[in-house]
């Protein structure tokens, strides 16, 4: 079969589980956020785009109750539980995906679990065509982080920060955008005290300095908190992928990264 070629390279978005939800009460979205979001990606009209959410307040307390990172230990309850997780993903997904519509962006969901497979928690097999097809036609990919069969594990859990980086590797993006709930990157965590200062740009010589520094969020992350969103996101860097990280809780901070212009952030490109 003759592989699908695209005309522009692609632009990989990512929206924070911290901004789409609120993470301290379980399972409830930011619909004012999401709702905005929605509107900033319309308004921008950003070619064969790829947006990938994260979890936030729904996938995360349930894949930490039954330890679905791990992996399957045997038994009912916590197989229960690994379709739990995948269905709260689904429920916060289908929101995101309702405002897309509602803002006239042809978003089509394609659930992770249905076309990766992972080992010991890593990509290893990954069917593209899907998203080539919907990339070629004009429509918007929309993954989440979600739960995946591992070949070593049985289940685990896949980061959307780790689909980021492979998704961006694999079809050749042009850039990643990562929206998070902080200004970008700095020189110590923000949200501890102490004077910290922002990150306005670094090479991913710079960035593996910083991520031996930088301490893990405060709150507990299945998926690595920060440093682990860095350590993955440098997998795409090296390959030439350069990296944007902007406040998507600001209003028009990711209508402006998408459009390209000035925005206050952290910029990362290869050495």
């Amino acid at each position: 079969m003759k592989a699908l070629e695209l005309s522009v390279k692609p632009t990989v978005l990512k929206l924070g589980g911290s901004v789409i939800t609120h993470k301290d009460k379980a399972f409830t979205a930011n619909l004012k956020a999401i709702g905005r979001l929605a509107e900033e990606i319309a308004d921008a009209k950003t070619p064969q785009l790829i947006v990938v959410h994260g979890g936030g307040s729904f996938g995360h307390p349930l894949a930490k109750e039954y330890a679905i990172k791990e992996g399957f230990r045997g038994g009912a309850a916590q197989l229960l539980g690994f379709t739990k997780t995948h269905q709260a993903m689904i429920t916060l997904n289908n929101m995101v995906l309702e405002a897309l519509i509602q803002h006239n962006i042809p978003a089509m969901t394609v659930a992770p679990s249905s076309f990766i497979v992972s080992k010991s928690g890593r990509i290893t097999a990954m069917t593209n065509e899907p998203l080539k097809r919907l990339l070629k036609m004009g429509s918007v990919p929309l993954l989440y982080g979600d739960v995946v069969l591992d070949s070593d594990k049985g289940f685990t859990v896949l980061s959307g920060d780790q689909l980021v980086a492979s998704t961006a590797v694999q079809f050749g993006a042009g850039r990643i955008i990562i929206g998070i709930d902080e200004d970008g990157l700095f020189t110590g965590d923000p949200k501890k005290p102490g004077r910290h200062s922002i990150i306005r740009k670094c090479t991913l010589r710079e960035l593996r300095r910083l991520w031996r520094k930088l301490e893990s969020t405060s709150v507990f992350d299945v998926t690595g908190g920060m440093r682990g969103k860095m350590v993955e996101l440098a997998a795409a860097i090296e390959t030439g992928i350069p990296t944007l990280i902007v406040n998507a809780s600001k209003s028009q901070r990711i209508y402006r990264a998408l459009r390209g212009e000035k925005v206050i952030g952290t910029f990362i490109e290869k050495d």
